[in-house]
């Protein structure tokens, strides 16, 4: 049984609880928040009644295998690395880190470690995505172009449940890490060409609120990404892979073809809740001794794209 400490009330907290009741080798001993109100209001629906407002006292605990943090992205990399410093397994939220010096420092540490470290691109679990790449690891498939689009209507400072936040959320860092990262994973190639432009900053949350994104691999496919945090409408990540026979387009957990014509994805794997598949693939990692799926390294490139992006929109702004 892998013990664990869930650190982080919000919405994704409460994903992973309902995730992690269905794993036979996980073991939720405590939640962890800023309040112990907050992890109570969360942990007992889920019948855990141990419930913490120190994550440094949790870190000390004899009883905790790994932790799971589902905290504001500010705190990733410095939560991340306080958990292996402490000997603990840790799976973190996407994004590892919002600066590429601290992703880089996360990955410093699990090397001196050796311990599980691995970041919530849950996109590489989801059946829907799963089933694309089969198709390319079976040579049925190759990717010549991806078309993503990200939109979400946040025009006030809230969370995927809609209640208040203490932080930001960031469409470069946090939203666009889980495109560039499966478009790497999924051609096999290495991002060698990246481009953005973005719209005006939002008057009080002080952060574009639209941007466009372009990229090239070292084998050629490319990478057309739109985000939003003002539209009104369908809200989601959709991504259309075009490839040599066939397009494909998933929208979480589902998919369809280019003629909107249904994939059936339900026995791709064990669950059809990708959250529940990203946190097995970290239990099962700790249990077997190795690196999972998703860990701090595989997903690390990703970061620094995203890093040589921020610096061009500073350089931007500058010549702005």
């Amino acid at each position: 049984m892998i013990r664990i400490a869930l650190v982080g009330a919000g919405a994704f907290g409460e994903k992973h609880l309902v995730g992690l009741k269905n794993i036979p080798d996980a073991e939720v001993v405590t939640v962890v928040s800023a309040s112990e109100e907050e992890s109570r209001k969360l942990a007992e629906p889920h019948g855990i009644s141990d419930v913490s407002d120190s994550y440094e006292a949790t870190l000390r605990r004899d009883d905790i295998d790994a932790v799971i943090l589902t905290t504001p992205t500010p705190m990733h990399a410095r939560q991340a690395i306080q958990a292996m410093d402490a000997g603990k397994h840790v799976e973190v939220e996407i994004p590892v880190a919002d600066s590429w010096a601290d992703a880089q420092a996360v990955m410093a540490k699990q090397r001196e470690t050796g311990l599980v470290c691995m970041v919530g691109h849950t996109r590489r679990f989801n059946p829907s995505h799963q089933y694309v790449k089969q198709r390319i690891d079976a040579g049925e498939f190759a990717i010549q172009s991806m078309d993503v689009q990200t939109f979400f209507f946040r025009r006030t400072n809230t969370n995927a449940k809609g209640e208040p936040r203490s932080w930001t959320d960031h469409l470069l860092w946090h939203h666009s890490a889980h495109t560039i990262d499966i478009f790497q994973y999924m051609t096999g190639a290495k991002v060698v060409q990246a481009n953005i432009l973005q719209g005006p900053k939002h008057p009080e949350l002080g952060i574009a609120m639209d941007q466009s994104i372009q990229m090239k691999t070292d084998q050629g496919q490319i990478l057309t990404l739109a985000l939003s945090f003002n539209n009104d409408g369908p809200l989601g990540t959709f991504f259309r892979y075009i490839g040599d026979t066939g397009t494909y387009i998933a929208r979480y957990d589902d998919l369809v073809n280019g003629r909107e014509e249904p994939i059936d994805v339900s026995q791709v794997d064990v669950s059809m809740n990708g959250i529940e598949l990203q946190d097995r693939e970290f239990i099962a990692a700790i249990k077997e001794g190795r690196e999972p799926n998703g860990s701090v390294a595989q997903v690390l490139d990703c970061y620094r794209v995203i890093g040589e992006l921020a610096d061009s929109l500073e350089a931007q702004d500058g010549w702005s």
